[in-house]
């Protein structure tokens, strides 16, 4: 990939972090366990979209995995070891949890967007992840399984927050309790994913998207996004209340200015987020 610059500390991270322009590209990398989740992937997952969401240089965030996976889920040989605490940090006796460095609660309230390059099927874990990215692309060899009832727990991780609200109440309620696999011709027709395409070209398609994103204003593009995110629990009068207060301080960026110079001029903008 040209002008890539990797910022891993090791070759053999489980979870790597490479910027491409403007594109951040986070990787699930533990191909040989099909990329269940570990207790450290948690926290380089964590620590990786944080770093993207703060660098202002990135303007879009693509997911995805090495091998043939996307994300088998968490990793069951941590969460059944109670000795060890397991996934949850061995504290078996916390009375509250705190959620908001965790990869689901990090990944809604980043302003930056998230495409998720499904190159595989995403179980359990790996559904909600995927689920929490603003776009899916997906392999057309791919699933996605909401198995957790069958593993006798809940889709954890915002499956159930996520699922009514994008295929409606009914249609999700049916998969939740069924536990049911979706190949990737089901997927899309439910409206689960954007778009299927070959195997091969999940990440080209996905780097053409981020970089179709990327072009536009960046400061426009995240509020965009996060008027998206509030207006899932606002009316619709307290909304465009708060979308005119995200409006204002825009009008007074130079990206604005150029955006409206370059529909003018009839030329393509080019916007430094400011």
């Amino acid at each position: 990939m040209s002008q890539v610059q990797a910022a891993n500390d090791a070759d053999n991270a489980e979870v790597l972090y490479a910027l491409d322009g403007h594109i951040a590209i986070i990787t699930l990398n533990r191909p040989e366990r099909m990329n269940t989740i570990s207790r450290d992937m948690l926290n380089q997952l964590t620590e990786h979209m944080l770093k993207a969401d703060k660098d202002p240089a990135v303007r879009a965030v693509i997911l995805t995995g090495t091998g043939r996976a996307f994300c088998a889920g968490l990793d069951l040989t941590e969460v059944t070891r109670p000795s060890e605490g397991g996934i949850s940090n061995g504290n078996n006796n916390a009375t509250n949890i705190d959620l908001k460095f965790t990869p689901p609660t990090v990944m809604f309230n980043m302003e930056k967007p998230t495409i998720c390059a499904l190159n595989g099927s995403a179980a359990g874990y790996g559904l909600d992840t995927a689920l929490g990215c603003d776009i899916r692309i997906m392999a057309k060899g791919a699933k996605l399984s909401a198995a957790f009832v069958k593993r006798g727990i809940v889709p954890e991780s915002g499956g159930t927050w996520f699922l009514p609200r994008m295929i409606g109440w009914s249609k999700a309620a049916e998969l939740i309790f069924t536990g049911r696999t979706l190949n990737a011709t089901e997927s899309e027709a439910m409206g689960l994913v954007s778009v299927v395409v070959d195997e091969a070209e999940v990440m080209p398609r996905a780097m053409a998207l981020a970089q179709e994103i990327a072009a536009n204003a960046p400061l426009a593009v995240q509020a965009s996004k996060r008027m998206m995110r509030m207006g899932l629990s606002e009316n619709f009068n307290d909304h465009v209340h708060h979308v005119f207060l995200q409006l204002m301080p825009l009008l007074k960026t130079a990206d604005a200015r150029e955006g409206m110079l370059s529909f003018m001029e009839k030329r393509p903008a080019v916007f430094e987020g400011r």
